[in-house]
């Protein structure tokens, strides 16, 4: 039980450091209303099991809050908020998909971050830089998010759960523990 939990806080810590780790370097081209987040393809990892999830989160919202102080992330301390529970939305909404398959891909997961962070941190932006609703100025800021989302996760979030899954790499590190393992298989 106990090297359950160690193994859980270490997948967790992985993940945020791993997100975090990724997205510095690009911090200019985390935040407004065209955003490219390579680190989003991680939000794919809850395809294994929802050990990845809180580490996902904490490392949103340690970029987010890093963005926020550091004046790059021009939604501010709202986005530490808003933003993070975007992304874990977007990674339970992952997990829940994820034996939903089109030719072997998790093609409905991949689509959910996509979608609650496009119509999510649209709204945010939305209400944030024009100070109020308008439908027009919605549309384009969720396109704009989506459009970005779209490309880590399925051009680099689908081919990274591919390898890890024809190599056994996602099971080994993200799988549930061996006793919930055993009760899916009885």
């Amino acid at each position: 039980m106990r090297n359950n939990t160690v193994k859980k806080m270490a997948v967790t810590a992985m993940v945020a450091a791993l997100y975090f780790a990724l997205s510095l370097p690009f911090m200019t081209l985390l935040f407004g209303p065209i955003q490219l987040r390579i680190a989003e393809a991680f939000t794919l990892l809850p395809v294994f099991s929802v050990n990845p999830i809180a580490g996902l989160t904490l490392g949103c919202v340690l970029v987010n809050a890093f963005g926020a102080f550091t004046s790059a992330n021009i939604l501010g301390p709202l986005d530490i908020v808003i933003g993070s529970a975007a992304t874990l939305i977007a990674a339970f909404f992952t997990y829940h998909f994820r034996e939903v398959r089109f030719k072997g891909l998790p093609l409905l997961s991949a689509l959910m971050p996509v979608l609650v962070n496009g119509i999510v941190i649209g709204l945010e932006l939305t209400f944030v830089i024009s100070g109020g609703f308008d439908l027009i100025i919605f549309l384009i800021n969720a396109g704009q998010v989506a459009l970005g989302e779209a490309i880590a996760c399925f051009a680099l979030g689908l081919p990274m759960v591919r390898a890890l899954e024809k190599t056994g790499v996602g099971k080994k590190i993200f799988a549930e523990s061996p006793e919930k393992e055993i009760q899916k298989i009885a």
